[in-house]
């Protein structure tokens, strides 16, 4: 993109191959996972970003070259990138020896593409920002999305109560299918009533929200006392009652999973690998698009019906 805009300000273009520096990676890639948050960069939710820019973090493939100092993956390695240094969408991206990751052996390139930006978010929201204990309840919020379904997996892998909601048939059923043990269309009038019914009354303990504009005001009559919202994402703001929070001495958290530090991402990298190899994790797709069809990749990302992951090919 050579400037700020909608879809359409997407090009494909033929450009250098990037060379790794010293402790660097190149990675042909195979396959690329498509996140929301690179929607408000195309859109210029950061003016300073430098153009031309080429937008994505999330890439899968194969290692092409490694530079000097580079000791914990070698050519030929299959793996995926937890930040890109060149972007993601092309069919070579440089990214730090740090952020590259080894793809777990069960997991296709096109699955590797919904490992890191929905399972790491999901993780971070659970363990991190959330703190859930064993044994609490958790409302996931749009669970069917690509970081929703990571969150139920993650929390059905940790035996905790799960309700999930979702806005279509489709998306219910993949809900419960990985472990919810309660499934709820977010459009029904009556849902906040069926999950205080499935608490007894005593609310939920952490809810990991996704469209907090919309529910954040609705999240704090749901919360049990000293209940936690970690806000995943938000498109607008948002009107909320304050006492809601402070009769039951709860708390709102935000999530940026680019705040993580280095313990905090090893923590997280480190929990998925284990999780993809026992299969207690399964990356679900939505839709493939080819790379030169990012422009519509980027519309159906923000559509609602959020279903599993989108991904590019190029």
């Amino acid at each position: 993109m050579h400037q700020f805009g909608g879809p359409e300000v997407f090009h494909v273009e033929e450009i250098a191959t990037p060379s790794p520096g010293p402790n660097e990676v190149l990675v042909r890639v195979h396959a690329i996972g498509v996140n929301p948050v690179e929607t408000y960069l195309r859109s210029g939710s950061n003016p300073a970003l430098k153009l031309p820019y080429t937008p994505g973090t999330d890439a899968v493939g194969v290692v092409e070259k490694v530079g000097t100092s580079v000791s914990s993956c070698r050519v030929g390695d299959r793996v995926y990138t937890a930040r890109t240094i060149s972007g993601a969408y092309a069919e070579f991206t440089l990214c730090a020896e740090n952020d590259a990751h080894a793809l777990p052996a069960r997991l296709s390139f096109i699955e590797g593409a919904a490992i890191n930006i929905p399972y790491a978010t999901a993780y971070r929201a659970l363990f991190q920002r959330g703190v859930v204990r064993d044994g609490e309840t958790v409302l996931i919020h749009g669970a069917s999305g690509g970081v929703g379904i990571a969150a139920v997996q993650l929390a059905r892998d940790a035996r905790l109560k799960i309700i999930g909601t979702a806005g279509t048939d489709r998306g219910l059923a993949l809900v419960r299918e990985y472990g919810a043990d309660l499934v709820l269309d977010h459009h029904d009038a009556k849902y906040l009533d069926q999950v205080m019914a499935f608490t007894n009354g005593a609310g939920v303990n952490l809810i990991v929200e996704m469209l907090a504009n919309v529910n954040l005001g609705k999240d704090l009559t749901l919360l049990a006392q000293g209940g936690r919202v970690v806000v995943v994402g938000s498109r607008d703001n948002v009107e909320i009652a304050p006492r809601d929070l402070m009769s039951r001495e709860a708390d709102v958290r935000g999530l940026m999973l680019f705040n993580a530090s280095a313990t905090e991402l090893e923590e997280i990298h480190s929990a998925l690998h284990v999780g993809f190899e026992s299969s207690a994790l399964k990356p679900i797709i939505g839709k493939e698009h080819s790379l030169a069809n990012a422009t519509q990749a980027h519309v159906d990302v923000m559509s609602p019906g959020a279903y599993g992951k989108i991904v590019l090919v190029p």
